[in-house]
């Protein structure tokens, strides 16, 4: 099975430039249990160089590519958001349930324009918090991330397994070339 690993650049997220070339990721919205994160940067969409909100950009996400695989998703968040989390990280965590949806950007050389290299097509995924032993893989850093100073933001770190239903992870490899893989598997 083919290894997803995008790497994604914090400093094009925030400080968006049309001239540089470098993936891009966007955690669009995120809801584990009852606690809706804030959808609260304001970042480019490379694609069209419109501005919209999110809840943070993704430094990385990967995906080792089968069915029941999670994701990990490294993001930086918000003050309020890194709030949210710790939060969420001190007390009983007994809902783990999770939606979310997310794009990750890359640049065509070809065309010479921005796609959609993995995404969740604006569909809200459906999964939990991976649980390792008796840990959830659901982290938080107390103190602010460096590479951008501003706005602030803060380290944020979740695995995310799929819920017991099947739904589709969409690909590009360019601004043309694009296929679809299943996550999740339905029982019942």
């Amino acid at each position: 099975m083919a290894v997803s690993n995008y790497g994604c650049s914090l400093r094009q997220a925030f400080n968006f430039e049309k001239d540089s070339q470098v993936l891009v990721g966007h955690l669009s919205s995120l809801k584990i249990g009852d606690t809706e994160f804030a959808v609260d940067t304001e970042l480019t969409v490379p694609t069209d160089f419109s501005k919209k909100k999110i809840v943070a950009p993704i430094s990385d996400i990967s995906w080792q590519g089968g069915y029941a695989d999670p994701l990990y998703i490294t993001c930086n968040v918000s003050t309020a958001n890194q709030k949210t989390a710790a939060l969420l990280t001190h007390t009983n965590l007994s809902k783990t349930d999770t939606i979310f949806q997310f794009e990750v950007y890359a640049f065509d050389p070809t065309n010479k324009v921005y796609y959609l290299a993995f995404h969740s097509n604006s569909t809200d995924m459906k999964g939990l918090v991976l649980k390792q032993g008796g840990d959830l893989a659901f982290s938080i850093d107390s103190e602010q991330h460096h590479e951008v100073e501003s706005p602030k933001n803060y380290t944020m770190q979740i695995a995310i397994m799929p819920q017991e239903i099947q739904q589709a992870l969409q690909f590009a490899v360019s601004n043309t070339d694009k296929f679809s893989k299943q996550w999740g598997v339905a029982v019942g």
